[in-house]
């Protein structure tokens, strides 16, 4: 598989993560196939969080690959922290504490990214950078990003963190698009104008943070998956003409589709089926024209002034 950097960071990752946010829904020889999977098609970077399952994604993967030092060598683990019931928290205490329990699930001493999950507004950024501070002289993380962040809140921290901020996870699909599309309809009176995000894509883009889009498949917060979805006629029939001429299926062009984008985005792959994983990774091998990148975006309803 194809790899990029990390951000503004020299580590190499592939051009797609796995998410493990589903892992709990494997058996554990179902587990140990999907990891296998993933492993031979080179998809080595693992995306988790603590609340995956409660921290039980994290278990089941660590078992699933059979982690040693041999195996640590080989991949890459991603984890967020962050989120807890009820609230969010980037105290130093929740942050040190999670990431103990990270490792201790993962059986490792290390994570390779940590990202704060969602943004906490009793964020403290001071307290925030002596705890990185900490993490990273212990070795317990080599590099930090931010999930679901704007650019003000990236900034506010990176005021006060010596570790650049090498990630930002973000939703974004065909039908989640609005991160580009705003950047479309600059100065005009339509809905599509409306700038929700601080111009995030730009912004990640200028001080070379890494997006990582989460939910490529879904459309809406969290509703289904737009692919083979009759609300989407015309995006489908769109989709499978090209998939259809370049013999693949739907889910490699909805891939394809966001990796084309300059930005060298990094998606989240969450499908726990290898099948599909497989579809996925042969996105990697697919250079969408500029016209079928902008005729995907018109068929999904989105408009250009």
């Amino acid at each position: 598989m194809r790899t990029m950097k990390l951000g503004s960071s020299s580590i190499e990752v592939p051009v797609l993560a796995v998410g493990c946010m589903r892992m709990n829904t494997l058996e554990k020889a179902e587990a140990e196939r999907f990891v296998q999977t993933a492993l031979e098609e080179g998809a080595n970077f693992f995306d988790h969080a603590d609340i995956y399952g409660h921290g039980e994604c994290e278990e089941i993967f660590a078992d699933a690959i059979h982690m040693n030092d041999d195996v640590r060598e080989k991949i890459i683990l991603q984890s967020k922290c962050g989120i807890r019931k009820g609230m969010y928290d980037f105290s130093k205490e929740h942050i040190l504490t999670s990431v103990d329990g990270i490792l201790k699930r993962l059986k490792t001493e290390y994570l390779d990214v940590l990202l704060l999950h969602r943004p906490d507004a009793l964020v403290e950024p001071d307290e925030v950078a002596e705890t990185f501070d900490i993490l990273k002289s212990s070795g317990k993380v080599r590099h930090f990003g931010v999930s679901n962040h704007n650019p003000l809140q990236i900034q506010l921290l990176q005021k006060y963190i010596k570790q650049p901020l090498v990630a930002n996870q973000l939703q974004l699909s065909i039908t989640n698009s609005t991160m580009i599309t705003s950047g479309l309809n600059v100065n005009t009176e339509n809905d599509a104008a409306v700038n929700r995000d601080g111009s995030v894509l730009d912004f990640c883009r200028l001080y070379d943070i890494t997006i990582q889009p989460w939910s490529p498949f879904q459309y809406g917060f969290f509703e289904g998956v737009f692919l083979g979805n009759e609300k989407f006629p015309e995006l489908n029939q769109k989709i499978d003409e090209i998939a259809a001429k370049y013999e693949v299926t739907n889910t490699t062009i909805a891939i394809s589709w966001i990796l084309r984008h300059p930005a060298n985005m990094q998606p989240i792959i969450g499908t726990m089926n290898p099948n599909r994983l497989k579809d996925c990774t042969k996105a990697t091998e697919i250079h969408l024209t500029r016209e079928e990148w902008y005729s995907i975006l018109r068929a999904a309803g989105n408009i250009l002034p």
